[in-house]
């Protein structure tokens, strides 16, 4: 596997998260990190932490339909170098639930955001470095925008991923539409109850489409499907897509963010962006969101047949781009 780099921090950063790597065999005796909870706004979350207590943090964000397994490897790289590593369940993932049985289950991006708000704020953690793909890289990118001084640093597979239900409404070209099937199926009464019944098999179909070359093995998906158990995923992941179409409405006081959204705001944080060259979900090319991006920038191609979830099949590689990012501050 081999990674393109751009201009963007210089030797110095490239070199030292080079040497940091080299204690990996020591990151992974140290574990993946404990589980702990906290409540959260309208969330109990679950989440990871790993690494010392007072060290700068960093918050990793995964993806649908992956959990905080996506970054079982990664999170011990950082964890000793030193890093306060915070790796959340979202919103209808894992032992992460509601407080109340009233609130809206609700998968809207300004909603998961606000979550991960939320989150630093019950942790005291006042800036990070945040990391993420999927729904976690959308998540990522909505916090270095709209709250940017709560954000040191971004490493956003798939890059710009920021979105509205008006930009949503615009047709794609064929083959774009083929990739967003599933979107499509989630829209009807028949997707919902076909997700509803075979979760976990559906799960598994994602993860082979959208890295057709990571070679995953049945115990790695299990550990991650667990995760997809949650009482509100099904309702989160029908909501999420069905709200991007414009079929169903959000929750009013999300309007201000969404409003914010849909005017496609820069990125003024320092970034790394990546892309695998085995990416079988629907993402847009780099050169499409580069402009989106007004700090200092580098995006990174990885080759060696590297999917959607870049991180856990990447581990070493997503780890250095967080550790590039963190050099700079």
């Amino acid at each position: 596997m081999s990674v393109d780099r751009r201009t963007f921090c210089g030797a110095a950063a490239a070199t030292l998260a080079t040497s940091q790597l080299g204690a990996l065999s020591v990151a992974k005796a140290a574990g993946a990190g404990s589980l702990k909870n906290v409540d959260a706004g309208v969330l109990n979350v679950a989440y990871l932490e790993a690494g010392p207590a007072s060290g700068p943090p960093m918050i990793l964000l995964h993806g649908w339909p992956y959990d905080v397994h996506a970054f079982d490897e990664v999170t011990p790289i950082l964890a000793a170098q030193g890093y306060r590593m915070i790796v959340p369940y979202l919103r209808g993932f894992g032992a992460t639930h509601f407080l109340s049985a009233d609130t809206m289950r609700n998968g809207q991006p300004a909603a998961l955001a606000q979550d991960a708000i939320d989150l630093m704020d019950a942790l005291k953690i006042e800036r990070a470095v945040i990391g993420g793909f999927d729904w976690g890289g959308r998540t990522a990118d909505i916090l270095a925008a709209l709250w940017p001084e709560r954000v040191k640093g971004l490493v956003a597979v798939s890059g710009y991923l920021i979105g509205s239900q008006a930009a949503g409404k615009q047709p794609l070209p064929p083959e774009a539409e083929y990739q967003w099937w599933y979107q499509f199926y989630f829209s009807t009464p028949r997707g919902a109850l076909g997700y509803a019944k075979n979760t976990h098999a559906f799960a598994k179909l994602i993860w082979k489409l959208a890295s057709p070359q990571w070679k995953f093995d049945d115990a790695a998906f299990e550990r991650s499907a667990t995760a997809f158990d949650n009482p509100d995923h099904v309702a989160i992941t029908i909501h999420n897509y069905r709200w991007r179409q414009g079929l169903v409405e959000g929750e009013p006081k999300y309007d201000p963010i969404e409003q914010k959204l849909a005017a496609g705001p820069t990125i003024g944080v320092p970034t790394i962006t990546m892309e695998g060259d085995a990416n079988g979900a629907p993402h847009p090319p780099p050169e499409a969101y580069r402009a989106k991006f007004t700090g200092k920038y580098e995006h990174r191609n990885l080759s060696g047949g590297i999917g959607h979830n870049l991180p856990q099949e990447a581990p070493k590689v997503f780890a250095e781009a967080m550790l590039d990012i963190a050099a700079l501050l």
